[in-house]
């Protein structure tokens, strides 16, 4: 009979440890939390030192009772969940809620799911520590309390079922934050010039870049500009002033974290942060491989470290010695530290065993598990190999006073790029020109082309460029980022079109009350700042409950008060003038998931519904109906003519009154000012005082 007792959180974790154990050892799952704070109710005493109310969660009382009997038939009890403060948060509640306080309890963790690691945990068995236990209840704590009082004020102002959450509502402040940004973007003008040149003796033209005069950079700012530059330009007589040749050193990327996971599985293999996770929950918790058995084939997945265990570092350089020769094994010493916000507890992402290569378990992996592997793969491969070494080459040509700039890379060693390439890692860019052309060479003009460009917005956010501006400025956790996004997207406060994150009208009017109402929840450094507390409580230099007893009076505060200046607003449903076709009764305004719509305020005997079409008081500058506001099928805001499809007019910015003074076009507003719609144009002026209010 099994004498000690293994118990994991995940189900999929059983059969795989259970085979490295053997028969003295039986392992069962908690299926994850087994305690929680209760739903019903805030579940913190307030008034005697802030302490918890667990309560059993629903549906786990028949796990518990199995676990258990296996309890009792136990010598010894190994907790062995996640490696991060959530996982020793689960064995703790564990502890407690299986009564083990006078059983032999032993808390072990292992970053990979493989044979050894198993072991190796079980001879390092130690105590749950409390440190970790702490911060982690401090954040579930702060987190309900931002939850449970602000959700409900939501409520009454706009509609049932809409939620704050302390690392959501900052989130969805940056994607307002961005919008507004991009919506105030006025572009600007500017030109450049490339010159074809034939050189002696070569078949092929060079090509250069305009870059200025013999004092510096220029920035040519219009068409007139241009056409001044080109009549000097074709007096000219063209030559190469000097040519430098050099080398560029590329180095090796970092392994990869839960962020830079997430951001690289998004860009190369169009994964969002949720499918990224659940595939690398996958490989980690173990896929049976033909011939192996079950095994975890990559590393723990929630880590923001980029260290690598000496073991592993040594088998990969092994490897790739044995697999590209001795220069291309990085020198010792080469590899970068992280950021300074790492918690270095954690591995980075890696393979478990660097000899499984991608190609030999393909047949056991599904399409995307496998292209996940791969990734992971390549990226720690690269990570423990030398730089790529680029041989330079740059030309500055004269004509007369002004300058051209030739300038080209071509590898001399691939390194780590014949296993990984980023998209900003570059093969080679040879050009055959250049090793025919000296100082002083005469080159012969063939053409002048000039180009027209508009300085562009900055880029709406996607999944991946969310992730990583919430890691640089310290928001949230490895473990908050998937789940953050997909309730920003599940609340519909946000939709997802080819990729990038757009806000939607509810998002905006839950954005507005939460800054209004609450400034300091969605500030990012008050954020980021408690984050860096709740490491101090992991560290054991701060007490959990100093933390949480320092936020909540602030935040009782805020919410007496907003409670009373909602008291003052008195949310009633705003009565239209449209008729209902079925009972006759004028309708309502009312939200739902996809923002605003009219209804029969009949309901529920007429349940009559319609699209809420807001006219905004601005002829269509097509057919002169009217311009009213739009949504798309996902929630994103434009404005179209009310006879659509009809008319097919249609604008993302909100269309003026005003006619442009240049062109007699329709302007748009951008921020404080109104800009010509026609981008060739540009005409852009101050918005009126009455127009803005």
């Amino acid at each position: 009979m099994a004498k000690y007792l293994v118990i994991v959180e995940s189900p999929a974790k059983v059969k795989t440890i259970k085979k490295f154990l053997g028969k003295n050892y039986e392992v069962a799952a908690s299926n994850g939390h087994v305690r929680d704070l209760p739903k019903s109710q805030l579940g913190i005493d307030v008034e005697h030192d802030y302490e918890p109310k667990y309560i059993t969660i629903r549906g786990k009382g028949d796990i518990l009772a199995g676990l258990r009997k296996e309890v009792k038939k136990a010598e010894k009890v190994y907790l062995a969940t996640d490696p991060d403060r959530e996982g020793e948060a689960i064995s703790w509640h564990l502890s407690k809620a299986l009564k083990l306080e006078d059983k032999n309890v032993y808390r072990i963790s292992f970053n990979e799911i493989t044979k050894n690691a198993v072991k190796t945990s079980l001879k390092q068995a130690r105590e749950i520590d409390m440190n970790l236990v702490d911060a982690q209840q401090a954040r579930r704590m702060l987190d309900r309390m931002v939850g449970y009082r602000i959700s409900p004020l939501l409520w009454a102002k706009v509609k049932r079922g809409l939620s704050a959450g302390r690392v959501q509502s900052v989130a969805l402040r940056m994607i307002c934050d961005r919008e507004e940004e991009i919506n105030a973007f006025i572009p600007e003008e500017y030109w450049t010039l490339e010159a074809q040149f034939a050189v002696p003796g070569e078949k092929k033209r060079l090509t250069a870049r305009f870059y200025g005069d013999s004092s510096g950079k220029m920035t040519i700012r219009s068409g007139e500009e241009m056409e001044q530059l080109l009549q000097k330009l074709e007096k000219e007589q063209y030559q190469v002033l000097d040519v430098k040749k050099g080398e560029r050193i590329k180095k090796s990327p970092l392994p990869f974290t839960t962020s830079t996971l997430q951001q690289e599985a998004a860009k190369t293999l169009n994964f969002s942060t949720q499918k990224t996770m659940r595939l690398a929950q996958q490989l980690y918790e173990g896929v049976d491989i033909k011939g192996q058995g079950t095994v975890g084939v990559i590393t723990y997945l929630r880590t923001d470290s980029v260290r690598v265990s000496e073991e592993a570092d040594q088998a990969a350089r092994e490897y790739i010695r044995s697999s590209y020769g001795e220069k291309y094994v990085a020198k010792e010493g080469q590899e970068r530290k992280g950021s300074g916000k790492i918690q270095d507890a954690h591995e980075a992402i890696r393979p478990s065993d660097i000899t499984r290569t991608p190609v030999m378990i393909k047949e056991s992996l599904s399409r995307d598990q496998f292209r996940l592997y791969q990734l992971i793969w390549n990226r720690f491969t690269a990570s423990r190999m030398s730089s790529a070494v680029y041989e330079t080459t740059s030309i500055n040509i004269g004509a007369g006073d002004y300058r051209f700039h030739v300038s080209a890379s071509r590898i001399i060693f691939e390194g780590f790029l014949s296993v990984y390439t980023g998209d900003e890692d570059e093969k080679s860019e040879n050009n055959v020109m250049l090793r025919s052309v000296d100082k002083d060479t005469k080159l012969n003009l063939k053409e002048l082309e000039e180009k027209q460009h508009f300085t562009q917005p900055p880029a709406h956010f996607t999944e991946a460029s969310l992730v990583k501006a919430l890691e640089e400025q310290g928001i949230g956790r490895p473990s908050t980022y998937a789940p953050t996004i997909t309730t920003l997207l599940g609340r519909r406060y946000v939709v997802k079109e080819s990729r990038n994150l757009y806000i939607t009208e509810l998002g905006e009017v839950v954005n507005s009350i939460m800054k209004e109402a609450f400034p300091t929840i969605v500030d990012e450094r008050f954020t980021a700042n408690m984050e860096s507390l709740l490491d101090k409580v992991a560290e054991g230099a701060i007490d959990w409950k100093a933390v949480v007893s320092n936020f909540y009076p602030d935040l009782e505060e805020a919410v007496q008060a907003a409670e009373k200046d909602l008291e003052k607003i008195r949310i009633e449903d705003e009565v239209t003038d449209v008729v209902c076709d079925l009972c006759g009764r004028n309708m309502v305004i009312k939200y739902g998931p996809h923002g605003r719509f009219l209804a029969c305020p009949g309901f529920p005997e007429c349940r009559n519904t319609k699209p809420y079409l807001e006219k905004i008081g601005v002829a269509c500058p097509k057919c002169g109906k009217d311009v009213v506001l739009k949504k798309t099928k996902k929630g994103r805001k434009y404005y179209g003519c009310e006879d659509n499809p009809d008319c097919d007019f249609m604008s993302w910015q909100k269309p003026s009154q005003e006619k442009c003074p240049e062109c007699g076009g329709y302007m748009v507003e951008k921020g404080n000012k109104l800009v010509c719609a026609d981008s060739q144009c540009g005409y852009v002026t101050e918005r009126k005082k009455q127009e803005e209010s």
